[in-house]
């Protein structure tokens, strides 16, 4: 396909950034509008399974990633209120020589920093700041995305990285509220110089309980402790998504788990303790039309019961790059993409709903090995986007 195309990406997020940088390894010009004044610190601790770490090694991220990431030796899926282990799960050495790639935890400000880096590397220029995208017209031959800070911009296709709030989803299919998946969840992070070690044993851990569950691991060099304590809820009533939370809200919800969960939870600084409604969208037939498709959270916002929303993204963007690469035109391109991607980001979206009830309405005294489902039981981690036919 000819390399001059002006492609426009709508969000600077994980997804919006790795479709930038892999289509500038394909040889194609990208611009990037985020709608934050700056790129700074958000977000906490993701997971990046097998699947997404193929990805970012494709990309020239591996070394880094190396550098950032904590790869778990060990994780363990343990009893609430005992601490008993009920599933032990591998990880480390096991993943590589399974999948040719580790499974890695994550500050995603550190990710984010590093997918900066590499673009702007590429192009200095290429992201755009303060660029809200607010709407887009389209012409036989251009698409025209309007900011809203007043300002235009034409190109020949426009990428929908936008979250799950996405202006280019509302604007090609229609608004929709985002569905409320029934639950609430606090996540925190804790300085690990103020933790005895025996509470990080082993690498990671989820404990399972009736309607709760809490799962826990090293970010940033082992030097902060990421976790993530979901609940069962009627509704989310909070104003937005995040909402600071009080320390002592988390620990009275988890107050029946075991003495090293509440542990955790009550050394968390004030300052680091945020609560969210989980919202979710349901899978659409079509990601675009015309010269506007969807990436990412924007194509198929999934609740984080698998751990597979970052590296859904990464999948994307990777396959967006090579159906460009392949391609002989813009409408061939953004039809392979969608086509090698809408079943399994629905199917993800589906299969991390179910996941939650699971392991919420499960029994923890008979939970094992037998019933348990990620990445690997499912098939998610061996997918290769580099090698996936497209």
């Amino acid at each position: 396909m000819n390399r001059d195309l002006d492609i426009l990406i709508a969000g600077a997020g994980i997804g919006g950034l790795a479709a930038a940088l892999a289509l500038q390894r394909a040889g194609f010009r990208v611009s990037v509008f985020e709608q934050a004044p700056e790129l700074g610190e958000v977000g906490a601790g993701l997971t990046v399974a097998p699947n997404g770490m193929i990805v970012l090694n494709h990309l020239g991220l591996g070394e880094v990633m190396r550098d950032i990431a904590m790869i778990p030796g060990r994780g363990a899926v343990m009893h609430y209120r005992t601490g008993r282990v009920l599933v032990d799960i591998p990880r480390g050495d096991t993943q590589m020589n399974r999948y040719g790639a580790p499974y890695c935890q994550v500050h995603r400000a550190d990710l984010h920093t590093a997918l900066v880096d590499a673009v702007v590397a590429n192009d200095p220029h290429c992201i755009h700041l303060s660029h809200g995208l607010s709407d887009f017209s389209e012409t036989a031959d251009r698409i025209t995305a309007c900011f809203e800070n007043g300002h235009s911009v034409s190109g020949d296709v426009l990428i929908g990285c936008d979250g799950i709030h996405s202006v280019v989803r509302s604007r090609l299919f229609g608004k929709e509220q985002p569905r409320f998946t029934g639950y609430v969840a606090w996540r925190g992070m804790v300085p690990m110089d103020s933790l005895d070690k025996e509470l990080i044993e082993p690498d990671s851990a989820v404990w399972l309980g009736p309607g709760h569950f809490l799962t826990r691991y090293r970010v940033r060099n082992g030097e902060l402790l990421n976790y993530v304590a979901v609940a069962s809820s009627d509704a989310w009533q909070e104003e937005g998504w995040w909402a600071k939370s009080e320390v002592s809200e988390v620990v009275e919800m988890f107050r029946d788990f075991e003495p090293r969960a509440r542990r955790i939870l009550a050394a968390t600084p004030p300052d680091l303790c945020h609560k969210w409604g989980i919202f979710d969208r349901n899978p659409i037939p079509r990601w675009g039309l015309g010269r506007a498709t969807l990436l990412g959270d924007a194509a198929h916002p999934t609740s984080p019961f698998l751990g597979q929303g970052a590296v859904m993204a990464l999948e994307d963007a990777l396959i967006l790059a090579r159906a460009f690469d392949l391609s002989g035109s813009l409408a061939e391109a953004l039809e392979r993409y969608e086509n090698a991607r809408k079943d399994r980001g629905a199917f993800v979206i589906m299969e991390s709903r179910s996941n939650v009830k699971l392991i919420t309405e499960c029994d923890p005294d008979t939970f094992g090995a037998d019933v348990h489902r990620n990445e690997e039981s499912l098939g998610l981690a061996e997918y290769d986007a580099v090698t996936v036919a497209i």
